[in-house]
């Protein structure tokens, strides 16, 4: 199926305002929905296209781009190995997955100055080593990232254009629901949790109805993901880590400990295996900040970080990967609301994807109480020159020590406060205490 996807207008802008001065790579995970939606933008903004896909492309495709010197004999090469006519200014060559073929990025530089159409990239994993190797990355490239279908898209591919609009319109008023309403979204939110936004499996809760298509469709990708981390790392590292991310977050680590994962391995030596992971877009990283502050990326500590899932529809398979579907009561409890597990780390999964994905870098914040406890913030975004400090709770139960000795500690830096739960909105006294929906329009 093809959805609705929020970045299209975005495309749109850049095909508008740009008018051919840089190309546009899209970044994102793999099966995020990139190619297709590309394909999309293609079809509906240009007279005609070319697509590249570098996964299944031949050497007669690769060889042009070792010598770009003469740009006329590149463009009827091309026309006639795909059997496109390209118009002046009115058409778009795409480059799939071009990861693949570093020296298809290069080209880009040279490309965009010719003028003649217009450029769109779409890749994962373009930060690896061995994807930029001996090449010169271009500047000439603007560059956005198609994450997993936000709440608002994946409300739109089930059919329901009218709730979004009534989220958006509740979060601007900052006021209670009621019950009926608010159990609605929450039953919503919590399909939202189990689906996920990778297109395969909402088309396969669309198409069935089924949560065990859903749920085959999730192990897919996963499997996908997998074979992409041994391509990352042929040692089974990455792998073991992104495995271990729900088991992580259950035990309620103030961060990420990469030695119970990888005996004798610090942080430090896995540095570099964990920015590959990152750049693949599967993962969404946490970081500690040393000092609360408004522009907290200067106090970031790379060595302490909490890892989530960028899809909690991905997340909850994962947690729940060792039991077969036909074993596995997760959807039918999760869904209705009465599982006994504490589901506190597959709420701040939620949380932390829907605020990577309204554009927030994330960021926490740990510090010593008493009796060997710590205090800990989920989240802190910065909301013009104040903190947004964010405490997410999966029970109603509404207290709050954390946030409160925080917002004590550095009081002058502090903006609203933010209680994310699962009750319908209230002011617990300057605490806002705000139902976990309402993450997607932080």
């Amino acid at each position: 199926m093809i959805f609705r996807r929020k970045l299209y207008d975005v495309m749109l802008r850049w095909k508008l305002e740009k008018r051919g001065a840089t190309a546009l790579l899209i970044k994102g995970a793999r099966r995020v929905g990139k190619s297709t939606l590309v394909e999309e933008f293609a079809k509906h903004e240009y007279k005609s296209y070319i697509i590249v896909d570098f996964s299944k492309t031949g050497k007669e495709v690769a060889s042009l781009f070792e010598n770009m010197m003469n740009l006329d004999y590149f463009f009827i090469r091309l026309q006639n190995i795909f059997g496109v006519s390209l118009h002046r200014r009115e058409s778009v060559i795409v480059f799939d997955e071009v990861q693949a073929q570093p020296l298809a990025r290069q080209a880009i530089k040279h490309l965009v100055k010719d003028g003649r159409y217009d450029y769109i990239e779409t890749g994962s994993l373009l930060s690896i080593k061995r994807n930029i190797k001996d090449i010169v990355i271009p500047s000439e490239e603007h560059a956005e990232t198609l994450y997993p279908m936000d709440l608002e898209e994946f409300y739109w591919a089930i059919g329901n254009e009218t709730t979004p609009l009534q989220l958006r319109q509740a979060f601007d008023m900052k006021m209670p629901m009621g019950d009926a309403v608010h159990r609605r979204w929450m039953r919503d939110l919590r399909l939202y949790m189990l689906v996920g936004g990778m297109p395969q499996a909402v088309d396969a809760f669309i198409s069935s109805n089924d949560m065990r298509a859903v749920d085959d469709a999730k192990r897919e990708i996963l499997e996908l993901y997998d074979a992409d981390f041994y391509r990352i790392d042929p040692t089974g590292r990455a792998s073991r880590i992104f495995a271990a991310i729900p088991s992580q977050l259950n035990n309620n680590a103030s961060r990420y400990q990469i030695g119970s994962v990888i005996e004798n391995q610090s942080a430090g030596r896995l540095e570099e295996v964990v920015a590959n992971m990152e750049s693949s877009q599967t993962i969404a990283m946490a970081y500690y900040v040393n000092d609360p502050n408004v522009g907290m990326g200067m106090f970031r500590d790379y060595s302490r970080y909490k890892m989530f899932l960028a899809d909690t529809g991905l997340f909850v398979t994962l947690a729940f990967k060792n039991k077969s579907y036909t074993e596995n009561i997760i959807y039918q409890k999760l869904l209705s609301d009465k599982l006994n597990a504490n589901m506190g780390y597959v709420y701040e999964n939620l949380v932390a994807q829907m605020l990577r994905t309204s554009g927030n870098d994330l960021f926490y914040y740990t510090f010593p109480a008493e009796h060997n406890h710590n205090y800990e913030v989920d989240f802190i975004l910065a909301n013009s020159d104040k903190l947004l400090p964010i405490e997410v709770k999966s029970s109603g139960y509404k207290t709050h020590k954390s946030l409160d000795v925080f917002c004590g500690k550095y009081s002058s830096r502090i903006g609203d406060r933010i209680l994310l739960y699962t009750k319908d909105y209230q002011k617990d006294g300057v605490t806002t205490c705000l139902p976990m929906y309402f993450a997607a329009w932080m």
